[in-house]
Order: C-alpha cells, then sequence, then structure tokens
C-alpha cells in the first residue's frame, strides 16, 4: 500500500501521469489489512489496555473485570460482523463497484466481515480461558 501510494505520488508530480485508481486500491487494501491487523494484534495480547486501577483490584475481581469486558467485546462484534454480513448482500444486489478500475466492492467487505469474525473468535477464546481462570480462584 505504501509503494502504490509512494508510486502513484512520484508518477503523478514528476511524470505527471497518476497511476489510475491507486485511491481505490489502497482503500480496498485498507479494508483488508486493518480488519485482519486487529485481528493479529488481539490475538498477539497487542491492543493497549489502561489497567491503572484495575491493578489494584484483588485477583479475583481482575478476572471479573476481564472476562465482563470480554464479554462485551464479543457482543459488540459479533454484531458488527452481522451488519457487515447483511450490508455485503445489500451492496452485493446492488452491484456496487469502484468508480475508476468498476472493482466490484462486496468482495472487500466480506473480507472485512470475516476478519471481524475472526477477531469474535479471538475474543470469544479469551473469554473462555477468563471464565476458566475464574472457575480456579
Amino acid at each position: 500500500m505504501m509503494f502504490l501510494t509512494m508510486a502513484d505520488v512520484i508518477l503523478r508530480y514528476i511524470f505527471n501521469r497518476p497511476i489510475a485508481g491507486a485511491f481505490e486500491i489502497a482503500e480496498y487494501m485498507m479494508a483488508v489489512l486493518v480488519s485482519f491487523g486487529i485481528v493479529y494484534c488481539a490475538h498477539a495480547g497487542g491492543h493497549v489496555s489502561v489497567d491503572i486501577v484495575v491493578n489494584l483490584f484483588p485477583k479475583r475481581i481482575q478476572v471479573i473485570v476481564n472476562v465482563l469486558t470480554n464479554l462485551i467485546l464479543f457482543s459488540l462484534f459479533v454484531v458488527i460482523a452481522w451488519q457487515n454480513a447483511l450490508f455485503v448482500k445489500e451492496i452485493y444486489g446492488q452491484g456496487l463497484t469502484s468508480a475508476v478500475l468498476y472493482i466490484p466492492a462486496y468482495p472487500f467487505i466480506a473480507v472485512a466481515m470475516i476478519g471481524f469474525l475472526a477477531f469474535c473468535l479471538v475474543i470469544f477464546v479469551d473469554l473462555l480461558k477468563g471464565l476458566t481462570e475464574l472457575r480456579r480462584k
């Protein structure tokens, strides 16, 4: 994505010949990269968390807060994935394409939906780990 943007800028300003549809391609690439980047970050445990207050609680309360947070996240992202599925169906029915290259939009929305579903699975696994830890304590 970076090289595409760089090439587009160089070709535009030096040779006055931009890459047709570079903006559209970058948008579609971003939809794929961001959705799966979120999944990778969650799987690696790389999301930022502010736990200044939570660290002051006893370990059992910390686990309960973690379980509740994961439950809320799971519920929210299941709804987001479901709404994306409805959106894919709608966009497919309309036959929406990009303006310059006429690339269909629905496959990229579907990939984002799959990314959100994968994120739901990661959150669900974390939720189960938290519940297992809660049972032990």
